[in-house]
């Protein structure tokens, strides 16, 4: 008989501990975390007609789509810290183009999560912002980019260069064709692609680098990340999407002529003054028509990628065990208000396409539930088992994904891009709170396209206070600014260097 301390025993106990541990590990739900750029809510399952989403229509039957989700930042940089750290740019600075791990390298982000979680951790695409030295290399199994060069280069996310195919003549669009000192900055830049290029394009290459991921056999739980580009600028995609909306066929957005005249002075600053004075020249060119079927075309391009991948998890083993998540960082104005883009506090930059589907999430259901995309991070943590962080600034969304017809009117927060400034959503009313004081309140229910601001109206006194009382009570200071951070590149490596 084999003493009780004997070695033989113990390395049993401990290869029976591993192996219930990795038994509990592959009980665990996979997650595809589908992301997409500057994608507004013009899709089927939002209950717009002006894209064609197959897909998102497809998904969106699997699971649960959320009508009334935001961002949780106004820019790139802002919104993805927002969901990688679960916290808000009040706490960690990151109010514009900061980089979160820099000042706060203390914070587990959502990929190391799952990492130390027992997933196996793959990643690809615009996850985090776009420019070189901006994705956090931390908790990555692998992390897939184009070519060789990116990764000697910081890992730039782009789409537009590092050989991917460009539209004849380049620029495309009449407003880079008229600029006098274009340097290639994408913006306002639409055009279409050879459609017997669409496999060269950088979403089109990242997606099949996640098919393939699917397609393997995993002896853990794994974590996909897919960050598509698209519908980002340039509005770049195969023909046949621009195909689908013929010019004569496009429809535009509600825009109301002096929108803004009762906006605050601080709203109206030079930046907004600028995007004016683009959409007027649109206007004067007839070029509105172009640029909307540009965006439309790449929504579409987008949704087929979705349909790609949902086609490989239902020919996969995975398909009765993973989660997805589609979400945008942002939604993006086509003129409303005079804007083209996102930067601001109002309805149409915030509202996010935002929809969950797999395992335990209710099938072809809809809620008005208000949601923030930093509710990512604590509800994937909940559905995985994932290390508590306890500093997370979300909410678990898992009570609604299993039953969506809870009825609760919540507050949701926005930070503008700088400190003092903020939003506070919920179902009936955005409060708007400039750092000078400045007011902005709309009635959702009466005014869906916020033309009418309410703020100076004493009979809205009430609902404005009880706004207020959701908003942070402090702010931290702005992080530190890339101009003052030298990246160095080492090999395949870089890091930050604070000047």
């Amino acid at each position: 008989m084999t003493h009780p301390c004997s070695p033989l025993p113990v390395l049993k106990l401990v290869l029976l501990l591993l192996l219930s541990g990795i038994t509990a590990a592959a009980d665990r739900p996979n997650v595809i975390f589908f992301a997409v750029d500057d994608m507004n809510d013009w899709s089927t399952p939002l209950g717009s007609n002006m894209a064609r989403t197959p897909n998102l229509d497809r998904l969106a039957m699997k699971g649960v789509t959320f009508t009334n989700a935001h961002t949780a930042g106004i820019y790139c940089s802002p919104s993805r810290s927002a969901i990688f750290t679960g916290r808000y740019a009040f706490t960690t600075g990151v109010y514009e183009n900061e980089i979160y791990y820099v000042d706060h390298p203390e914070y587990q982000p959502l990929q190391v999560a799952f990492q130390k979680g027992g997933y196996r951790v793959f990643g690809t695409g615009k996850l985090f912002h776009h420019p070189e030295g901006c994705i956090d290399p931390r908790g990555w199994d692998e992390f897939h980019v184009r070519n060789q060069r990116q990764k000697e280069t910081g890992w730039p996310m782009d789409s537009w260069g590092h050989g991917a195919p460009l539209p004849d003549p380049y620029p495309h669009s009449k407003y880079n064709q008229m600029a006098q000192n274009w340097s290639g900055r994408p913006f306002m830049e639409v055009g279409p692609i050879p459609n017997e290029r669409e496999a060269e394009m950088a979403d089109s290459i990242r997606t099949q680098w996640a098919i393939d991921v699917i397609s393997r056999e995993h002896d853990r739980p794994f974590f996909l990340g897919l960050g598509l580009y698209a519908p980002h600028f340039p509005n770049y995609a195969p023909r046949r999407f621009f195909d689908l909306y013929p010019l004569e066929d496009i429809r535009l957005p509600a825009y109301l002529e002096n929108d803004l005249d009762d906006i605050p002075g601080i709203a109206r600053r030079p930046h907004l003054a600028r995007k004016q004075r683009i959409h007027d020249k649109l206007v004067e060119w007839g070029e509105v028509e172009k640029m909307i079927q540009g965006y439309l075309a790449c929504i579409t391009y987008a949704d087929h990628q979705l349909g790609r991948v949902l086609d490989a998890l239902e020919q996969s083993p995975h398909a009765d065990n993973t989660i997805i998540v589609f979400w945008s960082d942002h939604g993006y104005a086509q003129g409303q208000k005079g804007h083209w883009g996102k930067h601001t506090l109002w309805e149409r930059t915030s509202h996010v396409p935002f929809f969950w589907a797999g395992p335990g999430i209710a099938r072809n259901q809809k809620t008005d539930y208000t949601a923030s995309l930093i509710d990512i991070y604590p509800t994937l943590a909940r559905l995985c088992g994932l290390p508590v962080d306890p500093g997370l600034e979300g909410e678990s969304l898992v009570p609604v994904l299993q039953d969506p017809t809870i009825d609760t009117n919540r507050n949701v927060l926005l930070p503008h891009d700088h400190p003092g400034s903020y939003a506070v959503i919920n179902r009936d009313w955005r409060y708007i709170h400039y750092r000078d004081g400045s007011e902005e309140l709309y009635d959702l229910a009466r005014d869906e396209h916020e033309w009418h601001n309410l703020a100076a109206d004493p009979a809205y006194d009430a609902a404005k206070a009880t706004l207020q009382a959701a908003a942070p009570r402090e702010f931290a200071p702005p992080g530190t600014s890339r101009k003052d951070m030298e990246m160095v590149v080492e090999g395949e490596t870089f890091r930050w260097v604070k000047k």
